[in-house]
């Protein structure tokens, strides 16, 4: 597919670290540090222009560029400044982005991309996949991005197998008898004839190539409405049913954020769970009445530490000069971390590759996938035809010897492969063969970003309020959902039934009232006198690294402004985004209006559509402290405004939200760290999506 390819037609900033530490000038004329840039490096998003190392374009670079039959407001590029198709916005002022996707199924990818996403490299390796934004085989372990990715087996896996259970359940409860009869008369006939195979694989063969027969056979309903143990209609745990796809029903403000929710709880219950086997929490040997341990904090909330009480407490000596075995399990147990966070990983990408292999979202093909899905069942369908139970029977135990005594043989086979096919392994990996070209959600995401770039329209960010969800049901209409219940039925299990919201209320201020009230509110008051006094010691310590700010303190610096006061926050982007650097306020400034796109940092915002006023790029780059071609970055990670213990800390004692960073890496080394960003995540998605790098997740 033709592209283009822009060469530099103007100097470019130097980017030369050794020119910005600490004491380097901010103000600094970008023509002061000027170098002419010999490199061809690709503008943005140029799938078929090769970078000067020889890169190949990626299949999601060239989807971006392509011309889309069915086209949003992403997809149409009219003019040669950047677009703002909403940013800041009302989601029901923003126009449908993408064709063929609602805009609400669009932000959840994004949303949940930006907790996925923590550290990018680009790579010039080959891309067996034809895909980039892999995982890293070295990816790096932390404990937030263990949480990140078994909230992601949440929304993937195991909803989806909530829903497979259900339908099970709705089957075998012979409520909806019409579909569970005809399921048992053709089980029975293809039983009859020694067809359950053949019966099986064709019925999954007809789910893949044909989407409409999946809810003819499977109709739909919400997952927090059937019970799992009868079949029928349940009342949602969150007592009304305000979301179909999540397991309690609970409201939500936007698509996907009930899920999402439910799976921060999901984690944040099992770390309850496994903190309070820790420390040995058994209430039920507690005695009845005991007012000091009313008034002591939850010791499973110190992990480790309230083991170790614990065991002090019973006569042990839980020191590391006596518990010899301490340190090794603890750097066992953190050493295994990895492959765990990556086996877990695995797991979410393939169902997700599945899932958009069944269901392609655009600019995906769609009858590719399927189609060969489909191939690769129908062999075993010819296969199954032709097979008898007998000669099935037969060939299983001709494996099982084979595997048994043919070890020598399979050893050397496995060595000729190493070292005639060093990559056989990786080739057979499902992601670079049968699904070859199937996204991941992320690499999905990447796509949808890099196409708003290449139209010069970002895409606007997700939707945000601070006002709670409201607690009304989701619209539905029962008699569309093939269920063994009458439209009321459903309509009353949806409703918050008011006698029992009554109830519990009552219930609420009998209990209330029965406790001993001088003890509730003394301990509210200790409570609340160590969070004013820490709050204070918070604001006591920024104030203090203003000062140490001015003398020059590095670290200092980089904590100036991380808690941005509410009447300090303007809105952003798609072009200025509103961040310090080395402490200094300014602004981060992505321009694609050049030949070489950039993102520079000045102390004066540019005039919001890219730079196509002269007076504005001249206010701006003015005051440039660096500018780097975005070609040329080579690695982008997100850091923290704050450490996590004193993020912890910070939440709990002010109740503010923490602006946190942006590091940038060029080719050669370089580092710039930009700091107190207010909207880090829409700077990084932008950056990460204009270049033609092809990115690694790390």
């Amino acid at each position: 597919m033709p592209g283009y390819v822009f060469r530099d037609g103007q100097p470019i900033p130097d980017s030369d670290p050794k020119s910005q530490p600490d004491g380097g000038q901010l103000g600094t004329s970008s023509t002061d540090m000027t170098r002419v840039s010999t490199s061809t490096s690709s503008a943005m998003n140029t799938p078929t222009s090769s970078a000067a190392d020889g890169d190949h374009p990626t299949d999601s670079h060239a989807l971006a560029n392509a011309d889309h039959d069915h086209k949003g407001a992403a997809q149409v590029n009219e003019h040669d400044t950047i677009k703002n198709l909403g940013w800041n916005h009302h989601p029901n002022d923003v126009p449908d982005l993408v064709g063929g996707l609602d805009n609400e199924d669009l932000w959840t990818l994004i949303r949940r991309f930006n907790k996925q996403m923590y550290h990018v490299k680009a790579t010039t390796a080959p891309l067996l996949g034809g895909l980039d934004l892999n995982i890293a085989d070295e990816d790096e372990f932390s404990p937030d991005k263990l949480r990140a990715n078994v909230e992601r087996l949440y929304m993937t896996v195991i909803i989806g197998l909530m829903g497979y259970g259900k339908h099970i359940a709705r089957l075998r409860s012979w409520r909806e008898p019409r579909r569970t009869g005809a399921f048992a008369a053709a089980y029975a006939v293809a039983w009859i004839f020694n067809l359950l195979v053949p019966t099986f694989l064709t019925t999954l063969i007809v789910l893949i190539v044909y989407p409409p027969s999946r809810p003819f056979l499977f109709p739909p309903a919400p997952l927090a409405l059937v019970d799992s143990n009868t079949g029928g209609v349940q009342s949602p745990k969150a007592g009304v049913l305000g979301s179909h796809d999540s397991a309690t029903g609970a409201p939500e403000k936007h698509k996907g954020e009930a899920v999402e929710q439910e799976a921060s709880n999901f984690v944040s219950g099992i770390g309850s769970i496994a903190l309070s086997s820790a420390t040995g929490k058994h209430e039920q040997g507690d005695p009845d009445s005991d007012p000091l341990n009313k008034s002591v904090p939850d010791p499973t909330r110190l992990a480790m530490a309230g083991a170790d009480a614990k065991a002090s407490a019973q006569g042990g000596t839980p020191n590391e000069q006596h518990d010899k075995t301490k340190q090794p399990m603890e750097d066992a147990m953190w050493g295994k971390m990895r492959p765990v966070m990556h086996v877990i990983g695995d797991i979410s990408d393939g169902w997700e590759r599945f899932a958009n292999a069944l269901s392609p979202t655009a600019p995906f093909p769609k009858e590719k996938p399927r189609l060969t899905l489909a191939a690769v069942l129908a062999p075993a369908l010819a296969i199954s035809l032709i097979t008898t139970s007998a000669m099935f029977m037969k060939m299983a135990q001709l494996g099982v010897g084979v595997g048994f005594f043919s070890d020598p043989l399979v050893w050397r086979g496995l060595d000729w492969l190493n070292k005639n096919y060093p990559d056989w392994q990786k080739l057979l990996q499902i992601r670079n063969s049968i699904l070859k070209g199937v996204p991941t959600n992320a690499q999905l995401t990447i796509t949808l970003l890099r196409i708003g770039e290449a139209n010069k329209a970002p895409l606007p960010p997700p939707p945000s309020s601070d006002q709670p969800p409201p607690n009304k049901p989701k619209s539905l209409n029962g008699d569309d959902i093939a269920l063994d219940a009458s439209h009321e039925e459903i309509q009353a299990a949806i409703h918050e039934d008011p006698a029992e919201k009554e109830a519990a209320e009552v219930a609420a201020a009998t209990t209330v009232g029965a406790e001993e009230k001088p003890k509730h509110r003394h301990g509210a008051r200790i409570l609340g006198f160590f969070k004013g006094t820490t709050a204070t010691g918070v604001e006591t310590k920024l104030g203090v690294d203003k000062v140490r700010a001015k003398v020059g303190s590095t670290a200092a610096k980089n904590h100036l402004g991380v808690l941005p006061k509410e009447e300090e926050r303007v809105p952003t982007g798609p072009v200025d985004f509103k961040g310090r650097y080395k402490g200094h306020k300014g602004w981060v400034n992505i321009s694609t209006a050049a030949q070489v796109p950039c993102v520079s940092w000045s102390k004066a915002a540019s005039d919001g559509t890219g730079g196509a006023v002269e007076d504005s790029i001249d206010r701006h780059e003015k005051h440039v402290a660096f500018k780097v071609p975005i070609q040329e970055i080579q690695e982008l990670k997100k850091v923290g405004g704050l450490g996590w213990k004193a993020k912890i800390v910070v939440g709990w004692a002010t109740g503010k939200t923490v602006a946190d960073g942006l590091e940038i890496v060029d080719k050669e080394g370089n580092t710039w760290k930009l700091t107190a960003i207010q909207d880090r995540d829409e700077l990084f998605n932008r950056l990460i999506a204009i270049g033609g790098q092809k990115w690694e997740s790390w």
